[in-house]
């Protein structure tokens, strides 16, 4: 008998300590973070381009000798445009150099690769650091408005200081880094003239 008591007292203490430990697992705390965008702008719309300082060193131009002959024409402004697997090209002197194009220029099919985004109303839709809107069946090269947020630069994106500001500049487009929604981003906050 006093063994029964004995398995009892110990099975009971058991089934005591179990239910402690299974409520100390099953609690939980609950804590509510939320990520803050913190902005400090402070550049205004349009920048005059004598107040850019690139932090970058000078890079090296690539010139190519041709196009590939699949490469469409295209004219904007009395400009001769290149257009071929995604890239725009100007003939400087007889030799051919990658360039971004500006707005105003027109093409048929986006290229591939391009992404989405959002602003407000307005769709864009962006491939490394030039901005499109659908016109009937055209897509056209526009300056986006500021405050369109993007997730990556392009490769060609530059360094700059504006009174004291660090900026990122491509295709005399401004972008500020940000935090958005807990990633890194960039937020176009203004135009070079």
């Amino acid at each position: 008998m006093i063994n029964n008591r004995k398995i009892f007292a110990l099975i009971g203490m058991a089934l005591i300590a179990f239910s402690f430990s299974g409520n100390a697992q099953t609690r939980s705390t609950k804590s509510k973070s939320k990520t803050v965008v913190a902005k400090t702008s402070t550049v205004s719309r349009v920048v005059p381009r004598k107040t850019v300082v690139y932090k970058t060193p000078k890079k090296k131009v690539t010139t190519y000798r041709s196009v590939p002959t699949n490469a469409k024409v295209i004219k904007h402004n009395n400009q001769n445009y290149y257009y071929t697997n995604n890239k725009y090209y100007r003939n400087y002197n007889g030799r051919y150099i990658a360039v971004a194009p500006r707005a105003g220029v027109r093409v048929t099919n986006l290229p591939t690769g391009f992404r989405r985004v959002k602003f407000g109303t307005r769709n864009y839709y962006n491939y490394d650091g030039v901005f499109y809107i659908q016109i009937q069946n055209e897509y056209e090269v526009v300056a986006p408005e500021v405050g369109t947020i993007v997730y990556e630069l392009p490769d060609g994106a530059e360094r700059v200081e504006i009174d004291g500001s660090i900026l990122y500049e491509y295709n005399d487009v401004l972008y500020e880094k940000i935090q958005y929604d807990g990633t890194r981003a960039y937020e176009v906050v203004g135009m070079i003239e």
